[in-house]
């Protein structure tokens, strides 16, 4: 029997893509392989947010092609649609699947694989079937023509983790000067509220405790929807409605929401957040930048004040939550007067840790042709400083909870050390816990910390 391999690069929402064509596979009855070196087909899930993550999508085509050369690799994802004739000419690759059909990539691949040929579906027939030479084709389409939302299964989704990942919302109306993925992504888009519910339901059923919920803009969820909810108010429902609702319609123990901007965190949602314990004490606040001049120049949607106020808001309600961001360091024109207002903005700020980015120049983005880029040194040694002062703030963090009791998932098998056996897990306020005893995972327990080691707090279950 034919077997598959995928492997995803980058974020959230294609890690669920990826489970979503793990579906499709199987569907047509093939199964997993442990690796790509016994795979039939190996799919590269693709990122394109910077130059690097294309980089290692070009290293992981020639990785494979070296080590199953039998394979047919089809690359899929944001990097296939942004250059799909430049990756269809690289040694190696059988098919080039843009976003715009992931929804058939399985059916695509076993196709052109098979003996038959032929492409007598009008959406599967190749956009390089009538000028490009013999080869890898090429399927990719206007991504703004597509208004579905790939969706992965809710146990595919899961994959046999402790904490599925379901994507809900997909592409992102804004226009971030820096940004390429609204090109890559299209239109933005929502998974039916419907849909979340009985998915979240499934996965319940199923026995997972936590879900994560996640989107490329996930606040937005809802806005493209024309139904109101269910017995409520006229016009599109609000993302808050739609947390109240997985929380009225399903028993799911815990809810964990991935990153929302800052214009998407109502107060609201903050209270809700704080005052539900079945939602994880976690809030991602993406900031890009702590100067009002470079975020206008990044065509960001808020100012520094407005964002000090929300997270200000955050801590207030929940004085023990993890409170993230992403930060770019080196955008263009970014002087150092920009960046020290950043880095006292962080310094200012409760966060618990950052996503430290080097500014990469995205083709066809405003930002890649704007004056004055910041030298490559300069934009690492400014990273370097952020993410030390972050580095700083997590220990800090964690330290604070030695002697103080949590509550904890467990997430793996039981590893044994020289000290006795202990399991990991991940606290309700998104910290890395090593807990002694041999325990199942996915289970809830209330602990007692003991220590900090290597980034990890060390903890006891509770008598």
């Amino acid at each position: 029997m034919s077997s598959f391999y995928i492997e995803n690069f980058g974020c959230r929402a294609t890690q669920a893509d990826g489970a979503a064509i793990e579906h499709q596979f199987r569907e047509l009855g093939l199964d997993r392989a442990p690796d790509r070196n016994a795979a039939r087909y190996v799919v590269l899930n693709t990122c394109a947010v910077t130059a690097s993550a294309e980089q290692d999508a070009r290293a992981a085509i020639r990785r494979t092609k070296r080590q199953n050369p039998g394979c047919k690799i089809v690359v899929t994802g944001c990097y296939a649609q942004r250059v799909p004739a430049e990756i269809a000419a690289l040694p190696g690759v059988f098919a080039v699947v843009g976003n715009s059909h992931k929804s058939n990539l399985a059916q695509i691949a076993l196709r052109k694989d098979s003996e038959k040929g032929g492409y007598e579906e009008g959406c599967f027939v190749p956009a390089s079937s009538l000028s490009a030479p013999p080869g890898a084709e090429i399927f990719v389409s206007d991504i703004f023509a597509h208004t579905e939302l790939l969706a992965a299964p809710v146990f595919d989704s899961a994959n046999e983790r402790t904490r599925p990942n379901l994507k809900i919302q997909d592409g992102c109306n804004n226009r971030c000067s820096f940004c390429i993925i609204p090109s890559l992504r299209g239109r933005s888009r929502s998974l039916p509220l419907e849909e979340v519910v009985r998915e979240i339901n499934q996965l319940v059923e199923a026995g997972y405790r936590e879900v994560v919920i996640s989107g490329i803009n996930l606040g937005r969820w809802g806005r493209d929807l024309s139904q109101p909810m269910w017995g409520g108010r006229p016009g599109p429902p609000k993302f808050e409605e739609l947390i109240i609702a997985i929380l009225d319609e399903t028993s799911l123990e815990k809810l964990r929401i991935s990153s929302v901007e800052p214009m998407d965190w109502s107060d609201s949602l903050i209270q809700l957040m704080a005052d539900c314990p079945r939602i994880a004490k976690h809030a991602h606040v993406p900031l890009q930048s702590g100067s009002d001049a470079v975020l206008r120049r990044m065509h960001r949607k808020y100012r520094p004040w407005h964002y000090r106020e929300k997270i200000e808001k955050i801590r207030a309600a929940m004085p023990t939550a993890a409170i993230g961001a992403d930060v770019m360091t080196g955008f263009p024109g970014e002087t150092e007067a920009e960046f020290e207002e950043t880095r006292r903005m962080i310094e200012d700020l409760p966060f618990t840790y950052l996503h430290v980015f080097t500014f990469s120049a995205r083709p066809g983005t405003p930002a890649a042709t704007m004056p004055n880029e910041v030298p490559v040194r300069v934009a690492r040694e400014r990273n370097r400083i952020l993410r030390e002062l972050a580095a700083e703030k997590k220990h800090a963090f964690m330290r604070s909870f030695i002697g103080t009791p949590l509550t904890a998932i467990t997430l793996s098998t039981v590893n044994e050390g020289a000290d006795g056996a202990w399991i990991e897990a991940l606290t309700d306020n998104y910290l890395k816990m090593a807990i002694w005893g041999r325990h199942q995972s996915n289970r809830w327990f209330r602990t007692v910390v003991e220590g900090l080691e290597g980034g990890e707090l060390i903890a006891s279950v509770r008598p």
